[in-house]
């Protein structure tokens, strides 16, 4: 929508007005004009319509100057058009550089892209590269299963029975308060040594396992005393799967208990703040521990539920949410009387990280009042549950109820909407310390194949609020091998530095009896993960072959994006996964739906499609021509993408056997050639395994000399084809040097420098000097003016980038430039393509006086000749200048060269920061368009934290009156809040703990957020144009034209007349933001479909282990010491807390 630019006087004008071409303006209204627009009535001259004022204000004898022509102005135009075609003829050596390339075509072949084929054979390896991990895994999980059913139980075992290495034990010692120190437990703890091993990053041990066990267990319990005792025979299978595979990375066994065992062993990595990782809540443990769910949590809130009690059941709700991944579909309601959604979510929605972050902020604002109704709550879940009009999971059915308690067992609702078949699973939680009867609660669950859980106080929120999974794992254990298949994971950030990884998951269930005869056990022993980098994946695309702007990309079912371009998170929370969907991941559009939807649905397919891009460094964007083709990768839920420029159809390979040659073009690449030959910059590719990168050039080219002093181009430790082509660039760019530029004096054409850039990876700058000042990217695939000059025909100009909170430019000796580039397009038997680019760079100074005699009414001969009182003749941008400006604006937006001196330090800013009126008035008459996207792999600072001075954050602080009142002593909730004191210490905030600081992170980073960016690109008028700016006697004539042949657009208007006629600045810098509506985005979600497996019910199932209280009385001692420590302020230490769940029992 177009954005008025108006702000005194008339209103815009009509399209059928600004459409016509306007002629010449007379009589320049003076400074006093805003002024009188406010005084006495108006003339009638100034009343009258605009079109019908301009013929009165040209005519003859009324100036003695007047707005040029439009003629004039396009003679200007082709004046600066031919200058720039001029320069770029004689120095960008286009021409020339192709004669070199045909010149020497018996050193390279032309090469074709077959896509089909191309993407088929990448999509093979991808898959067996998966398949051998999933052999690995299957040896793992069916190991486990045996180890675990030979294992005997030991009720006696003791800490000092068992030997492992405890991968937290180094952290621990370091910490003179450890729990484990002072109980003198190391005993039981290996010391290792261990290597620096680059493919995991990290140092690590092979002979040994390492354990993590959550902060929040005891290791000493007997429960998990047992779970070490049985895992420790994994180590070997570990180590054989190591040896018939050296690739595999993590290998990783996460129990139902908590105990994480990995291999190889490396210390965990310690955090400054509490470690709060447990693998139950890993994106990875979770997806394979059940199938997907739709799940509906309701929430009691009625008068009964006290201050402390609602902040355990909001946090609880936080925390039940963070066991959901994207396969799930979830919705959360609160109730008393009657129900209602906590969020403007009034369905079932995935449970992705945007919505639960939606979800989580509306928790908060519950508010407790009324009676309670659990009717309401359950009636309201149920049709939830039965709405088949939306998008959902349709596996797992089931009920999360959050109360203080109540009498009501609601056994007509669950008549009417959940018996005989008990379709819905409801789980029960009981919150808070009270003295009511929890027995309909239990009942509640039992009588729908649920469990009841108890949550008194903050320590039991975690573990209570994931154990759920362990009875849907049920129907998963009882169908035995038909629900052994492997899943692969959403992309997520490995906890242990690998990176951003993929993860094949495989189930492990207990297979053990509990007597003769009886069933047999139901539960789910944990989930077997290996991890596979997702940079070990990219090694098997191609990748220099596509050329700059060609690339592969894979996505799974949700249309979340695994391999990607644009798939570079600034940070990462490894809580969640990394969720990037295709249509973020590039500009959206509908025939990229389409693609979308194919690859989710597993088909194959190819199509060439007109689409919008950005720039690399995101200020621009071009309409494109794109070849997609894909199909699935087999034995996975992934599939996979090719795109394709046409230009890169074919592509050079580089056919060096001559080795003298190889020799001579080598040569070239020496410091010691650049001063005559120009400063030579290589692309810092991995050309052979011993040579050692780094981010200096000049350091790169150094390492790379000397290992090619040692090996041959031919050597099998390197890429011959990068090499043969960088040494064959090398010579093709030298000899563009001889031939073009040596001879040339690059001053007469105010000329800083001149290169080319390469296909091959060589870059060379030329003068040598002109290095000095060189600051593009050596690596041309990642150089903007490289990917936009392939894709853009003529001349493209790239301003400095200037930010607008940046100081501006400065124009000292010559060293600011403006790049112009453009591509070379070979035909060689009949095949076209583009292997390389070549520009110049413009001095900024000298071009800006060049650019006001060009759009000037003198040739070069004559000398400036200002309009005098008596004669009549048009202004023009270099006598004129106080009057007029004239300008050159790139196809973003941002300002290339100006007649206003001042201004020559804004160049590379955006147009609205130098001029918003008439930048918004060039938008308004669709010279530009706007394009609006958002980035959800931004990074911002954190925010500094509030309430400074209060009391700790979530903490229920009693009144006065509670310590008076002897009641209240002995009451439940004094119990529960010496409990939280507990906790509180050790997790820190807990209510409201920032997940970067709880998850160990050494110190407090930037954090993951949305940005909206804006980009603005040429609209859909081409030919020469005049307009009006209107705002009354404020108004602005102005002239555009687009340059032929290159990205620019070329503007004369009137300089502003009177401060009073400013508009709204059209803003292009990015922001922050809350990104698009999430109530609206689930109203038209996304096609997706979920694992192709579910398994939700059997018909063996036994619900009778359904949950037991297990809450204990407050003692009297404890009472009397939290009195003292409320009083005195003393913190207590928190002691061992034994999480030894019903259904852990094995």
């Amino acid at each position: 929508m177009a954005v008025p630019a108006r702000t005194c006087g008339a209103s815009r004008p009509s399209p059928a007005r600004t459409a016509r071409s306007l002629p010449g303006r007379g009589p320049r209204p003076g400074p006093s004009a805003c002024r009188r627009a406010a005084g006495p009535p108006r003339p009638l001259s100034l009343l009258l319509p605009p079109l019908l004022l301009l013929p009165l204000l040209a005519a003859p004898g009324a100036s003695a100057y007047s707005f040029p022509q439009q003629h004039t102005m396009q003679h200007w135009a082709r004046r600066l058009e031919q200058e720039i075609d001029g320069v770029m003829r004689i120095f960008g050596g286009v021409q020339q550089l192709r004669e070199i390339y045909k010149d020497n075509r018996n050193l390279f072949e032309v090469q074709e892209n077959e896509p089909q084929k191309l993407v088929e054979k990448v999509a093979g390896d991808i898959e067996s590269l998966l398949d051998r991990k999933v052999q690995a895994l299957k040896r793992l999980a069916d190991a486990a299963e045996n180890f675990q059913k030979a294992h005997r139980w030991q009720d006696n075992i003791k800490e000092e029975d068992i030997l492992y290495y405890d991968a937290k034990a180094d952290a621990e010692l370091d910490d003179p308060e450890s729990e484990d120190v002072e109980r003198g437990s190391k005993a039981s703890t290996l010391r290792l040594d261990f290597v620096e091993d680059s493919n995991f990053k990290n140092k690590v041990n092979y002979s040994y396992t390492a354990v993590q066990i959550p902060t929040d267990i005891y290791k000493g319990s007997t429960i998990i005393l047992n779970e070490l005792n049985w895992t420790e025979a994994l180590e070997n299978v570990f180590i054989e799967n190591r040896r018939q595979d050296p690739t595999l990375l993590w290998q990783v066994f996460g129990s139902a208990t908590g105990v994480t065992r990995y291999y190889p062993a490396t210390p965990w990595r310690a955090p400054k703040k509490i470690d709060l990782y447990d693998v139950r809540r890993r994106p990875w443990y979770i997806q394979g521990a059940s199938s997907p769910k739709d799940m509906v949590i309701i929430v009691d809130v009625s008068g009964s539920v006290s201050g402390l009690t609602l902040k355990l059941m909001k946090t609880s709700v936080c925390e039940m949410l963070d066991t959901l991944s994207d396969d799930d579909y979830v919705n959360v309601a609160s109730f008393n009387e009657k129900a209602q959604p906590v969020s403007c979510f009034t369905h079932l929605v995935q449970a992705n990280v945007r919505n639960k972050k939606v979800f989580k902020e509306a928790v908060q604002g519950m508010v407790a009042k009324g009676t309670t109704g659990y009717k309401a709550g359950f009636e309201y879940a149920f049709d939830q549950l039965q709405n088949s009009n939306i998008t959902r999971a349709n596996c797992n059915k089931m009920i999360m109820m959050f109360t203080d308690g109540g009498e009501d067992r609601v056994q007509d609702v669950f008549e009417k909407y959940n018996w005989p078949n008990r379709t819905v699973r409801v789980f029960t939680f009981s919150v808070g310390q009270h003295n009511y009867d929890v027995t309909p609660l239990q009942w509640m669950a039992c009588a729908n194949k649920g469990y009841y859980f108890e949550i008194p106080s903050i320590g039991a929120i975690r573990i209570n609020t994931q154990e759920y999974l362990d009875v849907l794992g049920r129907p998963m254990v009882l169908a035995g091998k038909e629900a052994k298949q492997v899943q692969w994971t959403n992309v997520y950030e490995d906890a242990l530095g690998l990176g951003l990884v993929v993860t094949g998951t495989l189930p492990v269930f207990n297979l053990t009896q509990d007597g003769p005869g009886e069933k047999k056990n139901q539960l789910i022993l944990g989930v077997m993960g290996i991890d596979v980098a997702l940079n070990d994946i990219k090694r098997l695309t191609p990748n220099y072959t596509l050329g700059a702007n060609g690339y592969v990309f894979a996505i799974d079912l949700n249309g979340y994006v695994l391999l990607h371009p644009n798939l570079k998170p600034q940070t990462t929370n490894f809580r969640e996964p990394v969720t990037l969907d295709f249509l973020d991941a590039e500009l959206e559009d509908e025939n990229k739906e389409e693609i979308r939807r194919s690859m989710i649905d597993g088909n194959k397919g190819h199509k060439q499609i007109r689409t919008l891009v950005k720039s690399l460094d995101e200020r621009y964007i071009d309409e494109v021509m794109r070849n997609y083709t894909w199909v699935p990768i087999r034995s996975t839920n992934y599939s996979l993408g090719l795109v394709l420029p046409p230009y890169s159809t074919f592509y050079l390979q580089a056919n060096l056997s001559d080795q003298i040659l190889q020799v001579k073009y080598f040569e070239f690449l020496l410091p010691s050639s650049f001063e005559s030959e120009g400063h030579v910059f290589i692309a810092p590719r991995e050309y052979c395994k011993d040579l050692n990168a780094s981010d200096n050039n000049t350091e790169f080219l150094k390492n790379f000399i000397e290992l090619m002093e040692k090996v041959t181009p031919d050597s099998k430790q390197c890429n011959n084809f990068l090499l043969h082509n960088l040494i064959l660039d090398t010579g093709i760019t030298q000899q563009l040097v001889e031939r073009v530029w040596r001879d040339q004096d690059l001053n007469t054409y105010s000329l800083l420098a001149v290169f080319a850039a390469t296909d091959g990876g060589i870059t060379r700058v030329f003068p040598n000097k002109a290095a000095e000042d060189w600051t593009e990217n050596p690596e041309p695939f990642n150089a903007s003016f490289y990917r936009r000059s392939l894709d853009n025909h003529g001349y493209v100009f790239k301003p400095p980038h200037q930010d607008a909170l940046l100081r501006p430019l400065e124009l000292e000796n010559d060293t600011v430039g403006i790049l112009v580039s453009t591509a070379v397009e070979l035909s060689l038997g009949g095949r076209t393509l583009r292997p390389a680019v070549v520009g110049v760079k413009l001095d900024l100074e000298a071009w800006a006086e060049k650019f006001k005699v060009l759009a000037s009414n003198r040739t070069h001969q004559d000398q400036p000749q200002k309009c005098g009182p008596s004669s009549h003749c048009e202004m023009d941008c270099e006598v004129n200048n106080e009057d007029l400006l004239c300008v050159l604006i790139d196809d973003g937006g941002f300002l290339v060269l100006s007649n206003q001196n001042h201004q020559w330090d804004q160049v590379g800013r955006f147009f609205s920061e130098v001029d918003a009126n008439l930048m918004l008035a060039l938008y308004n008459n669709s010279f530009y368009t706007r394009k609006e996207s958002y980035d959800y792999q931004a990074a911002c600072a954190p925010q500094p934290p509030g309430n400074l001075g209060s009391a700790p954050r979530g903490i229920f602080v009693p009144t006065i009156a509670d310590f008076l009142n002897l009641a209240w002593w002995t009451s439940a909730a004094a119990w529960s809040l010496f409990q939280q004191l507990l906790y509180g210490i050790i997790y820190h905030s807990w209510f409201h703990a920032d997940p970067a600081e709880a998850e160990g992170n050494p110190e407090v980073r930037e954090s993951s957020c949305v940005m909206k960016q804006t980009q603005y690109y040429f609209g859909s008028v081409n030919a020469s144009y005049n307009a009006i700016i209107d705002c009354g006697n404020c108004s602005r004539l102005f002239h555009a034209q687009r340059l032929t042949n290159t990205n620019l657009l070329f503007v004369v208007a009137e300089k502003p007349m009177c401060s009073q006629c400013e508009a709204g600045r059209l803003l292009q810098k990015e922001t922050h933001s809350d990104g698009p509506e999430q109530c609206e985005l689930v109203q038209r979600p996304r096609y997706r479909r979920g694992p192709h497996i579910c398994f939700d019910y059997n018909a063996t199932e036994d619900t009778s282990d359904c949950g037991r209280g297990a809450s204990f009385p407050p003692s009297l001692g404890v009472l009397v010491s939290l009195q003292l420590l409320l009083l005195l302020g003393l913190p207590p230490r928190p002691q061992p807390q034994v999480h030894a769940h019903a259904s852990r029992h094995l």
